[in-house]
């Protein structure tokens, strides 16, 4: 993959992302839903490893990046590298928050927050349905 996740970018039509994602990826991914705390299959996970997009592969998130937060999700305090994700303004759910998306294939991963650990200060509080981990050894 190139060095700018949007040289690689992931155009599909909604009946490709539903036919590809299970119904949860999908309420996520796609329509910016959330899991519910400590229910997803990453927020107590120390195993170290590469965290990649559930939608198309990009890595994004590293376990030496990773923290407990103590929210139920999987928080990270930055990204693998500049631009593989992005962010918008959410005022959805009457708040102000900022959404991260992937920056190749526009899938909702979750909000950044800037109560994080240094040396950002940010959390990147992130849904694990919307990850795919690869253990380090794979």
């Amino acid at each position: 993959m190139s060095d700018d996740p949007k040289a690689t970018q992931v155009d599909k039509t909604d009946a490709e992302w539903r036919a590809e994602l299970t119904p949860e990826q999908y309420r996520v991914l796609r329509q910016q839903g959330t899991e519910r705390a400590f229910t997803g299959a990453y927020w107590d996970n120390k195993v170290s490893g590469r965290y990649l997009c559930a939608g198309c592969g990009a890595e994004l998130f590293g376990s030496e990046h990773k923290f407990d937060s103590g929210t139920g999700w999987p928080s990270f305090w930055q990204p693998t590298t500049d631009g593989v994700v992005a962010v918008e303004r959410d005022t959805s759910h009457g708040m102000v928050r900022t959404e991260v998306h992937c920056a190749r294939c526009g899938s909702h991963l979750g909000h950044v927050f800037p109560d994080g650990p240094r040396p950002t200060g940010e959390r990147y509080c992130i849904n694990s349905v919307s990850l795919e981990f690869v253990a380090e050894d794979q």
